[in-house]
């Protein structure tokens, strides 16, 4: 069982600009590819900042206009790397309080670029293949329950757990790894706890 990489999720292709291009330019590039943010790259495509919308309306409000990136660009750069968990993403994510990041190679320089967007498609994963994920990496290879021992039912990314475990011990172990598998919103645990095993082995 893992967690989806960013190489997975992330967008290819990222929209940068240099330091010396101008606000109006980087005000353009944001509505034309429908993004809140562009990476600062230098003349070798590594990052040296980003430009969001916040700030371009901050500069506007303080009554410029015509600044260049390397002015307005928050910086360094806060980045990801393709072989990083969606998961470890997400957290830089949020303590750097951004919705963009640019994703570089083990050359520094830039190969794509991971939004929250793309984060969010992870909760769009088919029932079916959470189903399998958790049957299969879950209870089967990880943890060594029997398919049919329990019933593993997926509605819009919400697990239903029902059946019995007769090694009572599992069940928290069980849970925490579904709530961890990509896609789930919840998991609603309806199991019985069978420890007749554990009671007679004493």
């Amino acid at each position: 069982m893992r967690h989806r990489s960013v190489a997975e999720l992330m967008t290819p292709t990222a929209v940068s600009v240099g330091r010396q291009t101008p606000f109006k330019e980087i005000v353009r590039l944001l509505d034309e590819f429908d993004i809140t943010a562009v990476c600062v790259v230098d003349e070798e495509n590594r990052p040296l900042g980003v430009v969001s919308e916040a700030d371009l309306v901050r500069r506007h409000a303080a009554g410029s206009g015509t600044d260049t990136a390397g002015a307005l660009m928050s910086s360094p750069a806060v980045v990801a790397h393709p072989d990083w968990s969606v998961v470890r993403a997400a957290r830089v994510m949020d303590r750097a309080k951004v919705k963009r990041l640019p994703v570089t190679g083990t050359d520094g320089r830039v190969v794509g670029v991971l939004s929250r967007s793309d984060l969010v498609r992870l909760f769009l994963r088919r029932d079916r293949a959470i189903q399998e994920e958790i049957v299969e990496d879950v209870m089967t290879r990880t943890l060594g329950l029997h398919p049919s021992d329990v019933s593993v039912e997926v509605e819009d990314g919400r697990v239903t757990l029902s059946g019995t475990v007769r090694r009572p011990g599992l069940v928290p172990v069980l849970l925490r790894l579904c709530n961890s598998v990509d896609g789930v919103v919840g998991v609603v645990d309806r199991l019985r706890r069978d420890d007749r095993t554990s009671s007679t082995g004493r």
